[in-house]
């Protein structure tokens, strides 16, 4: 039977031009036997974007015929962003007019504009068929008028409001929270319109809004039925069946450390001195795979949820609690399967012996990070008191952890201090507290432990060539370092060696900064600049960790690559070798995995973060009128971003900076006041007033105090310097002045969302 790559092998030569499907049967020799299945691979090639059918009905590739495949990003104002699949390439940027009815989140082949393709500006385009809809479903509030209403979309990416069908309401009620299925999709000329298919409850109930996002992003309820009842069948306890081929270390001294709440315990670790410079770091991780067989409802299920969900209110697990909370979570003082990694390392950081074995454990604490900390920072009697066979453990994981961590920044990598909002809930299900999240020696500790252990993996496994899913970062797009290097000249200072970087001259641009206002935003603007890692069957290094071997091996409990490889390392343990059958099948199998693993990564990132997001509005809207410090932590043609210390943040718009006009210099990301000459600058710090806090539209406004100014040290305003100044204008009509600068048409959510991305992994 004819292949699809067989099929893309004879478009890619150089003399094919496009054939109808016809004369592609004549090619392949396809008779009237073969001609279903045929004419079926290429209406399957053609959803997947492999092959594009233009209006003559010929069949050609998408690449040449000035064509891309990607996934579109919408935006409120209408516009959007093609996000291409293949790594290398950048965004394609369609604007409103060229849409053609596709909707954020589409899978779509887009038309390349000519002239642009290939310049160093923004690569734009026209979609021209919409391959896979993204949301046949979307959550939003409901307003009823008579006999008739319309939904308006949590999404606010989806630049319309849905009418619902006549009689289609069913029982829902004016202000309910409700899922609406789209029965006709947006064109030029009208917006989409649907039906009513559940009611989630009342806008403004504890949890519907989370809810409501699980539903819109497509996240999972319960587990199907088989799924269950094959959890159900895994038993509780280990049984001596359980431990043949198994080293026993349950007389180790092996404990976990994780968060507070934590319940998926998936990593566990043992150290002890050989030698006064030589250290053996035992990391044990759960031995998912030894329950979840390959081809297994379990397996099926937990490949298609790709990750585990973790929003403010709920966990949304890759595989039942029976197994992620139970059977395969390190608890103390109970036997557990594992899969172990012990590494001599010296002085240096370096590893100069290391074992891979499955194993037997029974940790014998649960450590918190919390208790950790108070223990090697705080020095709290009372838990060192409670923990004294432990402490000298503790100390020695503190120091082969700094020294791990010295290594890793010699050789470069790159370590972003972003800190991250916890959510804290009252027992209604309300926000009572949003907290900054900081990084203590206790979490350093434990990412020290398993960056080690995942590059310990991956290079062991690259070696003995055996298929695998590395994790893998390529380097930054030039052209995002180049406006890096632009924006941190404005501020003082240099990408060093520039435009030759290397991950160690971004780190001590970020090292440079401890400490100061502009520390968050330098952050920020850096990590925007480089590119996401993501999952892969080639073997590419990781440029944030400045490592040339690198997988995600430690949580198999919570995410799938790191089942999956657990799994062939199962394998070649057993056997030694895998056969060149089994080496085939992963071949074939890992890239669609990786892919597939990565977007579930990505869609996790961007549920969790705007979860979170929804609680901050939620939090702010009882602080009317109240007063908070923060920093400047964004500068745009229409306002200033504020980020306060809870990591909050608002908009001061143009019509609030109400002491003067302002003009908006694009290249030194600030705003300057015509009359004042007062900056706005990114990093400075700022007093502001709550203003309003819409749930609706999940947006935060702020107003500066006392006017425009800008809190600085010695409470001095910053002025600019006279060989900057710019000529007022002889006239004001009145009207706020407009932003001479023209400004990349992104939307504040896309900028967030990057602005955050973690590159530095465990």
């Amino acid at each position: 039977m004819t292949t699809k790559n067989e099929i893309l092998d004879y478009m890619r030569k150089a003399a094919y031009r496009p054939l109808t499907e016809e004369e592609l049967l004549d090619v392949f020799a396809i008779k009237t036997r073969g001609l279903r299945k045929f004419q079926a691979l290429l209406r399957e090639m053609e959803l997947e974007g492999l092959v594009y059918v233009t209006r003559a009905a010929r069949y050609g590739l998408p690449e040449k015929m000035n064509l891309e495949v990607g996934r579109l990003q919408g935006n409120a104002k209408g516009f959007g962003f093609v996000i291409a699949e293949k790594p290398d390439l950048s965004d394609v940027y369609v604007s409103a007019a060229n849409m053609n009815g596709a909707m954020h989140n589409d899978r779509v082949v887009v038309r390349l504009v000519p002239g642009r393709i290939g310049s160093a500006r923004r690569r734009e385009g026209e979609v021209v068929k919409v391959l896979q809809r993204g949301n046949p479903t979307l959550s939003g509030t409901l307003h009823r008028t008579k006999g008739a209403g319309y939904v308006v979309l949590d999404e606010k990416r989806v630049p319309y409001d849905v009418v619902v069908n006549s009689g289609k309401l069913g029982a829902a009620k004016n202000g309910d929270k409700v899922i609406v299925e789209i029965t006709d999709w947006p064109s030029a000329r009208r917006g989409p319109s649907g039906n009513v298919v559940e009611v989630l409850g009342r806008e403004g109930d504890p949890g519907v809004d989370i809810l409501a996002l699980c539903r819109r992003y497509g996240l999972p309820d319960e587990f199907p039925p088989k799924v269950q009842q094959e959890a159900e069948a895994v038993p509780a306890e280990i049984s001596p069946a359980n431990l043949d081929g198994r080293e026993d270390l349950r007389d180790w001294t092996i404990f976990t450390i994780d968060g507070d709440d934590a319940k998926d315990l998936d990593d566990a670790v043992s150290l002890i001195r050989v030698r006064p410079h030589l250290f053996r770091l035992g990391v044990h991780i759960a031995d998912v795979s030894y329950y979840v067989r390959e081809g297994s409802f379990l397996d099926r299920e937990a490949a298609q949820r790709g990750t585990s969900f973790y929003l403010p209110d709920r966990v949304i697990p890759m595989l039942p609690q029976r197994l992620s909370n139970g059977i395969c979570s390190l608890h103390p003082r109970v036997d557990r399967l594992t899969m172990s990694v012990t590494m001599d390392i010296n002085g240096n950081g370096e590893i100069v012996d290391y074992r891979v074995f499955p194993s037997v454990i029974r940790t014998v604490e649960r450590m918190t990070y919390t208790n950790v900390r108070r223990i090697l920072r705080d020095e709290d009697e009372e838990l060192i008191r409670r923990y004294k066979a432990m402490v000298p453990t503790l100390k020695d994981m503190e120091e082969l952890a700094l020294i791990l961590r010295e290594r890793r920044f010699r050789r470069g990598a790159i370590d972003f201090n972003l800190p991250e909002a916890k959510v804290i809930l009252d027992d209604e299900g309300r926000v009572s507290e949003i907290r900054r999240v900081e990084r203590s020696i206790a979490e350093q500790m434990i990412e020290e432990f398993m960056l080690i252990t995942n590059e310990t993996v991956a290079r062991h496994f690259f070696r003995l060539e055996v298929p695998f899913l590395y994790r893998v970062h390529e380097k930054p797009d030039e052209e995002k370092l180049a406006s890096l290097q632009a924006l941190l000249q404005t501020m003082g200072y240099a990408i060093p060696g520039f435009p030759k970087v290397r991950p160690g001259a971004l780190q001590s641009v970020l090292a440079q900064v401890v400490g100061r206002t502009e520390e968050r935003m330098i952050n920020a603007v850096t990590l925007r600049s480089m590119k996401q890692a993501r999952y892969s069957p080639d073997h590419a290094g990781h440029y944030g960790l400045a490592a040339k071997d690198y997988s995600h091996f430690t949580s198999p409990i919570r995410r799938y690559p790191d089942l999956m490889i657990h799994r062939i390392i199962r394998e070649v343990l057993t056997t030694g070798a895998l056969d060149p059958q089994r080496v085939q099948q992963l071949q074939a199998g890992l890239p669609e995995t990786a892919k597939h693993s990565s977007e579930q990564e990505r869609l996790a990132m961007e549920a969790e973060r705007e979860a979170v997001d929804i609680k901050k509005v939620q939090f702010m809207q009882d602080k009317l009128g109240e007063e908070f410090n923060g920093f400047i932590s964004g500068v745009t043609s229409f306002g200033i971003f504020v980020e306060l210390e809870n990591t909050v943040e608002g908009l001061i718009t143009m019509t609030n900076l109400t002491d003067d006009y302002y003009e908006y210099e694009e290249k030194n990301y600030r705003l300057v006041g015509q009359r004042t000459r007062r900056i706005f600058r990114l990093g400075d710090p700022i007093r502001i007033k709550v203003a309003r806090a819409n749930t609706e539209d999940r947006k935060v406004e702020f107003v500066p105090v006392n006017g425009a100014e800008v809190i600085t040290p010695g409470a001095q305003r910053r002025t600019v310097q006279r060989q900057e100044a710019v000529t007022p204008r002889k006239k004001e009509t009145g009207r706020r002045a407009k932003s001479k600068s023209r400004t990349t048409p992104k939307s504040r959510q896309e900028t967030k969302q990057r602005d955050r991305r973690k590159r530095g992994e465990r």
